[in-house]
């Protein structure tokens, strides 16, 4: 018995080797990310007499590399959460923080759950791509609004409220209107400066230009109100470049989320479960290829209490003694990725109310009890997943579907 410890960096992983009693066999050795060193690592772990496993944690994408090569060799591998090895207990009231040090206690970790470990299995590359695309959707998405925020302050002091006037929704592309008609109209005085007849001719001929539907009482009414706003800045040239730049940035942005969007839908079509999890109600174009992003292929947890607890939505029970707290925080362990998808579902649900679906009548039993916001959006989180699990499952299980197929192996 053989139980390896991995303590991965970026570049670079530290190595130990221990066996029963905390025998460690192998004291700690440096092992770096290329190919040659990995290989000789897996030829290592091979060469071991008895049966090996080998425990990393999975922080960040740095272990994916060394964790893939192992597997692939035909070793057992095992992620397990960071905070498992962290709340590991060392039996010292020293405190070491060493990759030396951290490599021994994972492999303590895993003499101590020999049983319980669960084999690693790479995702198949459109699910990998997937993943990646969802944390880059998730950045860009960040980034528009900030992007946006930071747009309507400039025009709250050159042209205060013209982002109210226009309703439209964004285009494919990404492009909105009301971002198109402040770079061309930056300043209140470039529209009241001029008569209604030539504001709204130009108006016309900018609709045109872009492709927006023309309406003369809605260039009427712009042109009205923007000679009752007050401006904070002049018409100057520094007014016009910051504008303009500003709105140039984000339509770049929006654009770019939209087409990490068609992209994640393009990919996610391909997998299995596609239609099953498009079907359930609440989800859509966006949040269907981010749930499948983040939960992964379902056949990795082993029921759906294991993807309830991965996804940071399952209550922590709190008692001692004479003490049971009647209102249990959510561990929020997970991934919050995850977890912001599922409130943006719940969020439609309680928005269109369907009478006849399950996850509503539950959330909104809840809500009618007095519960708090967070409470039964969480709770209704939680009810959700299992019905994912369920569907899901079944739809692989219809399917009899085989294990996913690695199509990563060893470079010779």
């Amino acid at each position: 018995m053989n139980a390896v410890g991995i303590d991965v960096s970026k570049n670079k992983s530290m190595v130990a080797v221990a066996r029963p009693l905390g025998q460690v066999v192998v004291k700690p050795f440096e092992v770096r990310h290329t190919a040659i060193e990995l290989k000789k690592l897996a030829d290592f772990l091979k060469s071991l007499d008895g049966e090996t496993r080998v425990v990393m944690e999975h922080t960040g994408r740095y272990y994916e590399p060394v964790a893939q090569y192992i597997h692939a060799s035909g070793v057992f591998v095992s992620a397990v959460n960071p905070l498992l090895i962290k709340e590991y207990g060392n039996n010292s009231l020293r405190r070491v923080k060493t990759d030396k040090a951290d490599s021994i206690k994972i492999a303590r970790y895993t003499l101590d759950n020999w049983a319980e470990l669960r084999q690693y299995t790479p995702m198949d590359t459109v699910r990998y791509e997937l993943n990646t695309l969802n944390r880059q959707f998730s950045l860009y998405a960040k980034t528009r609004v900030s992007l946006a925020n930071n747009l309507i302050a400039l025009l709250d002091q050159s042209f205060p409220g013209v982002n109210r006037w226009f309703d439209s929704p964004a285009r494919k592309d990404g492009s909105q209107k009301w971002v198109d008609f402040a770079a061309a109209f930056w300043h209140a005085e470039c529209v009241a400066s001029v008569s209604c007849a030539a504001f709204t001719e130009r108006y016309r001929k900018w609709c045109k230009r872009h492709g927006y539907n023309f309406n003369a009482d809605k260039a009427a009414k712009i042109h009205a109100e923007s000679r009752e706003v007050v401006p904070l800045v002049s018409k100057t040239e520094t007014t016009k470049l910051l504008i303009q730049e500003a709105a140039a940035q984000l339509l770049a942005v929006s654009k770019t989320v939209e087409t990490i969007r068609a992209e994640m839908l393009r990919l996610a079509k391909q997998l299995p479960e596609f239609d099953t999890v498009m079907s359930m109600y609440g989800v859509g174009e966006s949040t269907g290829p981010q749930l499948m992003a983040e939960i992964g292929d379902i056949r990795r947890f082993a029921g759906k209490q294991s993807l309830v607890a991965f996804a940071g939505v399952d209550p922590m029970p709190n008692q001692s003694g004479s003490h049971e707290s009647k209102s249990c925080r959510s561990s929020k362990r997970g991934s919050p990725y995850l977890r912001k998808t599922l409130f943006v579902i719940m969020t439609i649900l309680l928005q269109n109310a369907p009478a006849d679906e399950p996850v509503f009548q539950f959330l909104d039993r809840k809500r009618s009890e007095g519960k708090p916001y967070y409470v039964y959006m969480t709770a209704g989180a939680n009810k959700f997943l299992r019905r994912y699990y369920g569907k899901v499952r079944d739809c692989f299980a219809a399917m009899d579907s085989p294990p996913p197929v690695e199509s990563w192996s060893i470079p010779d």
